[in-house]
């Protein structure tokens, strides 16, 4: 009479135990891809893809009225480049950026550094300074075209009641870029000051009393310590404020639509006009692949400025 003995690699459990452990691993391994993939489905569609299909467009032109595409290679870009309007608009829009960043980054710094102690009366002013930004910029424009009216508007009544004559705000080429600036510096410097509020918080205090204890003025104390430790929080809201200037249009139509004489034609406005009033898609989708590689180039270096001022901070 023999008998058997069963081992324990001989035992039906010893094939399902490696099974389960691998099943575990891959749940281990595939659970944040999981967790991961509704937000990555939403870039696709929002980003990636759309970003795609407008580097494809840049290289094909279409004729209007057909469904039918012919690839043209980089000659849509040959041609913006060679456009004069498409010259003018990128002289503006740095004319703008320059206009429009610093000035609100500075008013957004100085309304944060006075307001940035809580009380009543600062929480009231930090309303005020906010409002603006909540205001759509289709309103605002809406609301600056009656005051800038030559003879009639705001601007000038008071401006004549000192002697100064009227002004055309947004007929006149030399003056109605500045006035659009002037809008966007209205509107913007409330909303970055939130930012620097939030910066202001996150100081190290002791580092300020350091610099108290050794003597240091609120001048020295805001040039040498405050400014630089704002450094990745001043990178984030340019990175803000870099996409607005190229991203913000819709005053540019209500005012003034590009004129007088393209004075005022940004490059979102020549690029809305190349695609609905030119058809010309693949001019205007040069140009949008143009803007964001711009974006995309700024975005890196405001976040590598972040990285380095994190490092300094710690």
């Amino acid at each position: 009479m023999t008998s058997t003995v069963v081992t324990a690699h001989d035992s039906p459990l010893a094939a399902v135990r490696p099974r389960r452990a691998w099943r575990v691993r891959f749940t281990r391994r595939s659970w944040p891809y999981l967790l991961l993939a509704p937000s990555l489905l939403m870039l696709a569609a929002f980003t990636y893809l759309p970003v795609i299909r407008v580097a494809w467009e840049s290289l094909h032109e279409k004729v209007h009225g057909s469904t039918t595409t012919s690839f043209v290679g980089l000659r849509n870009y040959s041609d913006l480049f060679s456009d004069k309007a498409f010259g003018q608009s990128v002289v503006n829009n740095l004319v703008y950026a320059l206009g429009t960043v610093p000035p609100s980054i500075a008013l957004a710094l100085l309304f944060a550094l006075a307001l940035q102690s809580s009380s009543r009366i600062n929480s009231v002013l930090r309303a005020i300074m906010l409002a603006p930004s909540m205001i759509p910029l289709v309103a605002a424009a809406s609301l600056f075209f009656f005051i800038f009216l030559p003879g009639v508007g705001l601007f000038d009544y008071y401006l004549g009641k000192i002697g100064v004559r009227s002004v055309n705000w947004l007929g006149d080429p030399d003056v109605a870029l500045w006035s659009l600036i002037g809008i966007t510096v209205w509107k913007n410097a409330g909303y970055y000051m939130l930012f620097y509020l939030a910066g202001l918080q996150t100081l190290p205090g002791e580092v300020l009393e350091a610099a108290t204890i050794d003597g240091a003025n609120g001048w020295q104390r805001l040039r040498h310590v405050i400014v630089p430790l704002l450094a990745p929080t001043t990178a984030f809201v340019l990175v803000i404020a870099l996409i607005n200037v190229l991203t913000q249009v819709d005053h540019v139509i209500v005012l003034t639509k590009g004129g007088p004489s393209n004075s005022t034609k940004l490059v979102l406005y020549y690029i809305f006009e190349q695609a609905h009033e030119n058809f010309a898609a693949g001019k205007a989708a040069a140009a949008s692949l143009l803007s964001v590689a711009f974006l995309l180039a700024i975005s890196v270096v405001s976040l590598k400025t972040m990285e380095r001022g994190a490092h300094a901070a710690s």
